[in-house]
């Protein structure tokens, strides 16, 4: 097959131009344009596909208003992990064999075992526990079995630290190792104990590592609360999932209602990410390298 002349010529001419054409068209913007298209295409979707938006307004306070314990029991669950994980951290890289032991167990279960096997085990097998010792042992308080008897939320709160300090000790130990040993020889010459060694030398410079992956571990966190939904929970402390849920079964509109909580998720997880690259680039800045500006040579001038 022969092809025409100058036809080769014209094709590789215009597939040139295009792309100095779009060479000179910002990436950002070219970027901004593919996101535009496929809002379109979903906003298409949405009309052909029949979805009730009227719903979704209508709703969307109801959902809305579980945003508020889902951002409850993230706090507070990696505020936990936080704890657990600088205590782990601290057991994974320690001499001590029980402190290494016990450290190498609980992250080895934590991380071994789904999250909705923990979150079922916290809030359906303590109140068991606590009923069989209370009936076994005469000398054990009654009070044990309301106090193991947790409230959903609470049983969520700890499934998430437990289950997010595990993987997140890890994280801290390689942030603490990350700092250079010289760091440590220097506060051991300067007569520091152990636990000032830790708090005033190696953890703070250790933050600058932690503090990146840890924004990303609560991100993730936030998104796992939805489990929570699955130990149920009364709907004037139900989160986002939860109440979406809820409403959506009852309204027979499930899809519409799925659709409200995955948009919130969305929002949330870009906001906080927006956050997180702001605060990255501020603990990055005493640590970039800039060039040494060398100075200017002399001419002209005798020995």
């Amino acid at each position: 097959m022969t092809s025409i002349p100058g036809q080769g010529d014209s094709v590789s001419g215009t597939s040139e131009r295009l792309a100095l054409a779009s060479a000179r068209i910002p990436f950002r913007l070219k970027v901004g344009v593919v996101w535009l298209v496929v809002f379109v295409v979903l906003a298409a979707f949405f009309v052909v596909a029949g979805f009730d938006t009227q719903f979704m307004r209508d709703e969307f306070s109801f959902i809305f208003a579980g945003l508020k314990y889902t951002l409850y029991m993230a706090a507070l669950g990696i505020v936990l992990a936080v704890v657990l994980a600088t205590l782990g951290a601290l057991g994974r890289i320690s001499s001590n064999p029980i402190a290494y032991g016990v450290s190498g167990f609980y992250v080895s279960f934590f991380r071994g075992t789904p999250l909705i096997v923990q979150l079922t085990l916290i809030y359906s097998a303590l109140p068991q526990v606590g009923a069989n010792l209370v009936d076994k042992y005469s000398s054990v308080p009654p009070s044990v079995a309301t106090y193991l008897t947790l409230d959903t939320a609470v049983a969520g709160i700890l499934a998430l630290g437990l289950n997010y300090g595990a993987y997140m000790t890890e994280i801290f130990r390689a942030g603490i190792q990350s700092v250079g040993g010289g760091q440590a020889e220097a506060a051991d010459a300067l007569g520091m104990t152990y636990r000032r060694k830790m708090t005033k030398v190696i953890l703070p410079q250790a933050l600058r590592v932690i503090i990146p992956p840890t924004g990303n571990e609560f991100i993730a966190m936030m998104k796992d609360t939805a489990l929570v939904s699955f130990l149920g929970a009364i709907l004037t402390q139900a989160e986002i999932f939860r109440r979406a849920s809820y409403v959506g079964t009852t309204h027979f509109k499930s899809l519409e209602a799925l659709i409200v909580a995955a948009c919130l998720y969305w929002a949330l997880t870009a906001i906080f990410t927006f956050f997180q690259r702001r605060l990255e680039r501020r603990l990055a800045r005493g640590y970039e390298r800039t060039a040494v500006a060398r100075a200017p040579r002399v001419t002209g001038q005798g020995h």
